[in-house]
């Protein structure tokens, strides 16, 4: 069984560098594959109310045989409770079907400028970590420009941003900012799904120079850039696989061949118009 590295936020809280993804699951397949992934040696495991799967993944937790303090289990919060206090009865909700008394990790789903209620979401954010029903805190599809105001405006860093990212998807400038500001880049889609990314050329070429699978190899590449990343698979086959990128390191040309696949700042979802 492999065990996912450790990465220390900004809070002092750890979040395991890989984990499980579970949209779009539905309650029974992340019911199951909570508990093939606590078997490969997952310990970290990423839900969202919009996914509508919290009540199976809190059960795959439950029989995974896992201490809960060994694990680290991430929701997020969508445009519903977004708001003065709204956060509250999102988290309440989250807590309820998930069967837990707190969550290591609470996003904002999507920031949703046009709304203009992301601060005192956050605000309230804030509050619900002091009052211990949450460890961290962060924010998902978050711009510099969004952290900005954030960050002039409120009183605790964001610990995690999660957004779209992969070799293709490279996000240059948000992961810089993310880094200048101690905030924890997380890629969701880290594979590139509904893309043809792992048909790539040069990661077939690079898959058999260290006898690894595409997906590995771009895993690893997640990996090396320090950031955290969250497949989703419900396959305990494919969950071993993902786990098993820590015996081997791409080198520097490596790094500089998979550039190219990188399509561009325009690539991937814009958040200022869009998300929920």
């Amino acid at each position: 069984m492999t065990l996912s590295p450790l990465i220390t936020l900004n809070d002092g809280h750890r979040i395991p560098q890989l984990g499980l993804g579970t949209w779009p699951l539905d309650d029974e397949q992340a019911a199951a594959a909570v508990v093939q992934a606590v078997e490969a040696g997952y310990r970290h495991i990423d839900t969202a109310v919009k996914y509508g799967n919290e009540k199976g993944v809190g059960a795959g937790v439950r029989s995974s045989g896992v201490e809960r303090s060994e694990l680290f289990i991430t929701t997020k919060l969508d445009g519903t409770y977004q708001g003065q206090d709204r956060a509250v009865e999102g988290l309440e909700g989250s807590l309820r079907r998930l069967g837990l008394d707190y969550v290591d990790l609470l996003l904002i789903h999507w920031p949703l400028p046009a709304r203009d209620e992301f601060i005192s979401t956050w605000k309230t954010f804030e509050r619900l970590q002091a009052e211990g029903k949450v460890r961290s805190i962060g924010v998902s599809n978050f711009k510099p420009a969004h952290l900005e105001r954030l960050i002039a405006e409120t009183d605790v860093m964001p610990a995690v941003n999660q957004i779209q990212l992969s070799p293709a998807i490279t996000r240059a400038e948000e992961r810089a900012y993310n880094a200048a500001h101690g905030i924890v880049t997380e890629s969701w889609s880290p594979l590139g799904a509904g893309t043809d990314l792992l048909s790539a050329p040069i990661l077939a070429v690079l898959a058999e120079k260290y006898s690894k699978t595409p997906a590995q190899i771009v895993l690893r590449w997640h990996v090396q850039n320090g950031l955290v990343a969250i497949p989703k698979t419900a396959s305990s086959r494919r969950m071993r696989e993902n786990l098993d990128v820590f015996d081997f390191q791409l080198d520097r040309l490596d790094l500089a061949e998979l550039a190219v696949l990188d399509d561009g700042p325009g690539a991937g979802v814009d958040s200022d118009v869009r998300g929920h």
